[in-house]
């Protein structure tokens, strides 16, 4: 049996794509796509004719309208591949407009329930401000399911809980990437900052009965995904999925609820002014926040000038 397979047994596995074709080698439960990703597809020539076809099915809508067709047309096609839920993120530049947020969260889920497809399939993804946090809230309480993604920090993490959000999305690989640059240090798996953070809001969430699922991602290497078998779910890359499939070593389970029970956590209360506090306070946590919602809302900003360019 072959690391992904035995991950399977002790975690959901995720493929963290736009290119659905791949999805098939590696049967994933569940998709996650983001602008960069889609970005990235849409510029392979396979997947052009998706592009071309939503923009002639919607000849007058804005680039903005347009992207929201695609978005869904795109999780359409995952949908027909994964037995599971599909992830589709709002705009970046919404990340600081929690009405926004929320009309944009309906709009998305509208759309996807005028194909015919249900609510419980799709994952709204908001990046983890406190204006993202509080849009999910009221998201939830329409039965409309979110992922908050670009989470760095416990903090974070606890408002989300709060929150009652379906899922959160840590990101490894980006905590590891700060650490390194800013130190100069080589990280093992097992003392990597990134998997150090994950294993820590696990553990929070499961001490204090928090039903949030989470979703490691963002990895750098499968080093990084093994130290987090047990995790709720993991969303991997195409070509560290396949680096698992080529490897037959033992995988051990890494987090586990009992453990979990064990640990010396104290519970958080945080309201706005603490949660901002706290997040201004972890250097890595509001850079890697503030630099990914800049590098979501410039991959929207080319996908948009991608369809005007079509148009034309």
């Amino acid at each position: 049996m072959n690391q992904l397979e035995q991950l399977k047994k002790v975690t959901t596995v995720v493929a963290d794509t736009g290119d659905f074709q791949s999805m098939k080698v590696f049967s994933p439960q569940d998709a996650t796509t983001n602008p960069s990703l889609i970005l990235k597809a849409v510029q392979k020539p396979e997947y052009l004719p998706l592009l071309v076809k939503v923009m002639q099915e919607h000849p007058n809508a804005s680039p903005t309208e347009v992207i929201d067709h695609l978005l869904v047309a795109f999780g359409l096609q995952i949908l027909a591949l994964v037995p599971g839920r599909v992830s589709t993120e709002t705009d970046a530049h919404l990340s600081f407009d929690t009405a926004a947020t929320i009309s944009k969260g309906r709009h998305l889920i509208a759309l996807y329930e005028a194909a015919g497809v249900s609510r419980d399939r799709i994952l709204i993804k908001i990046a983890s401000t406190w204006e993202g946090i509080q849009a999910a809230a009221v998201l939830e309480k329409d039965g409309i399911h979110c992922n908050m993604t670009l989470l760095f920090s416990l903090p974070q993490a606890v408002a989300c809980a709060r929150a009652g959000v379906q899922l959160i999305s840590p990101f490894v690989g980006r905590i590891y990437d700060w650490h390194k640059k800013n130190t100069g240090q080589e990280y093992g798996a097992a003392d990597d900052p990134g998997v150090l953070s994950v294993r820590q809001i696990y553990n929070y969430y499961r001490k204090f009965g928090f039903r949030t699922e989470i979703m490691g991602a963002s990895f750098r290497n499968t080093g990084q995904i093994l130290e987090l078998a047990g995790c709720d779910l993991l969303t991997i890359s195409p070509e560290l999925l396949q680096k698992l499939s080529e490897s037959d070593a033992p995988v051990p389970t890494r987090l586990d609820h009992q453990s979990a029970q064990s640990c010396n956590l104290q519970e958080l209360q945080l309201n706005q002014s603490e949660f901002r506090l706290a997040l201004n306070n972890d250097a890595m946590a509001s850079e890697k926040l503030a630099e990914g919602i800049r590098l979501f809302c410039a991959d929207t900003v080319k996908l948009e000038q991608l369809i005007i360019s079509k148009k034309n």
